[in-house]
């Protein structure tokens, strides 16, 4: 792994990184991030009852709506032309909780791992924001990158949690 921080240049000045000379190669990133729930607005999203609607089908969209934007949001990244988003949302009662795990891929000169993780961000952020009349308590966490592949570095798979 590369020791140096590349968005900056060598007078520290933060600079958007030249990915010209590298190659194109298909690039897929998986993040993962949960949301913690009261058990009256997980029972509400559980019998799709919430009162704005369809919350993990609006939060799907927005995920990959988010992830579509990543450019516009994080300031030093490419605009990619995204190949595929998915979002998966899966209801644990048990710890009352939602799980989100979007998966990105393009073919490009630069890595998807900040479109998967801006898409599990607003996918979760959709979830509060439909259930918040509900629970204003709802803690957003655990979003991180659990997998990349494509580019220099190769492979990368996030250690055990």
């Amino acid at each position: 792994m590369n020791d140096e921080l590349t968005h900056f240049d060598a007078a520290g000045q933060a600079h958007m990184v030249d990915v010209g000379d590298k190659a194109e190669t298909r690039r897929v990133a998986r993040a993962e991030g949960s949301i913690r729930l009261s058990p009256q607005a997980f029972s509400a999203i559980e019998a799709g009852r919430a009162g704005k609607g369809d919350v993990l089908g609006v939060a799907r969209i927005a995920a990959i709506q988010a992830a579509k934007r990543t450019a516009e949001l994080i300031p030093l990244c490419h605009p990619l032309p995204l190949t595929k988003v998915a979002a998966e949302f899966r209801l644990d009662r048990e710890a009352g909780t939602v799980h989100c795990l979007v998966t990105a891929e393009t073919v490009g000169r630069t890595g998807v791992e900040m479109e998967a993780l801006t898409a599990v961000a607003a996918g979760l952020l959709t979830v509060y924001d439909m259930c918040k009349a509900l629970d204003r308590g709802m803690v957003i966490e655990g979003i991180r990158l659990l997998e990349k592949d494509g580019g220099r570095s190769g492979h990368w798979t996030a250690p055990a949690s």
